[in-house]
């Protein structure tokens, strides 16, 4: 499944999932643009893929602004020399009652889960067919984008709605060879789990650790996914086995949900 010479943009490449996903991608042979908020993380995981002897750049970007996802892509084909594979990665979770949330709460939510992938799609789809390049549009759902969960409403919105847009972009694009596909995880031992127990111990009362137990405890094959397991999956879809499958959301997550 060779990427070699292949230029990968990941967004949220900072820390967990996307972290995972930059150091396999560049692993399988591909230069890699690092995309987040802050530069720190990046810088610190540019390094880690240069010390493997890969090369990264960092671009400091909000994934909610379309003319910063835009840049972002430009800046990776210019400093990459090209571009094949777009990783639209970045989200937040959030844990709320939908009887208590707020607008100001699903505005923040859909602008980053939801517009941010659709800023990458689109932005990767321009810079595709550009430079005549069959490209890979990869987007970030999740089990709650297949179940609606209790406290994760908006949540579970935000990943059925990237669903959806991973569906049509693949009709829309496909006439220029450029595939558009998400995965799913379920429970991956990030510090955004850390933040989902807390939040669900506040507000069900629950122990800390409860929930995040509860939860790994439903799993079939008996432990937490962890980030590679993720990024192991993401690998498929941007290397050559996954190029006739385009509009697929598949779920990798241990057997929790059945589709």
């Amino acid at each position: 499944m060779s990427i070699t010479q292949k230029v990968a943009l990941i967004t949220g490449a900072g820390q967990g999932i996307g972290r995972s996903i930059a150091l396999r991608l560049a692993k399988d042979g591909a230069s890699v643009a690092l995309v987040d908020r802050h530069e720190e993380p990046l810088a610190s995981v540019a390094r880690e893929i240069e010390n493997l002897g890969h090369r990264a750049m960092v671009f400091v970007a909000d994934v909610s602004d379309r003319a910063q996802v835009y840049a972002a892509v430009e800046h990776a084909e210019k400093q990459l020399g090209g571009f094949d594979i777009m990783v639209n990665n970045a989200g937040i979770a959030q844990v709320q009652a939908i009887a208590n949330v707020t607008p100001e709460e699903v505005d923040r939510i859909f602008k980053v889960n939801f517009q941010g992938a659709l800023w990458g799609t689109q932005a990767a789809a321009k810079k595709f067919k550009a430079l005549g390049c069959k490209g890979k549009i990869i987007n970030a759902s999740s089990i709650a984008g297949h179940d609606g969960f209790a406290l994760l409403g908006i949540y579970s919105a935000t990943k059925f709605a990237v669903r959806a847009l991973t569906q049509a972009a693949a009709r829309e694009f496909a006439c220029d060879g450029i595939t558009v596909n998400a995965y799913c995880p379920g429970v991956v031992g990030t510090a955004m789990w850390v933040e989902i127990d807390k939040r669900m111990a506040e507000i069900t009362g629950a122990a800390i650790g409860a929930t995040y137990k509860k939860y790994v405890e439903g799993i079939a094959l008996g432990r937490a996914e962890t980030p590679e397991d993720v990024a192991a999956f993401v690998s498929f879809l941007a290397g050559p086995d996954s190029d006739y499958m385009t509009g697929q959301a598949p779920l990798i997550d241990g057997g929790m949900v059945y589709r």
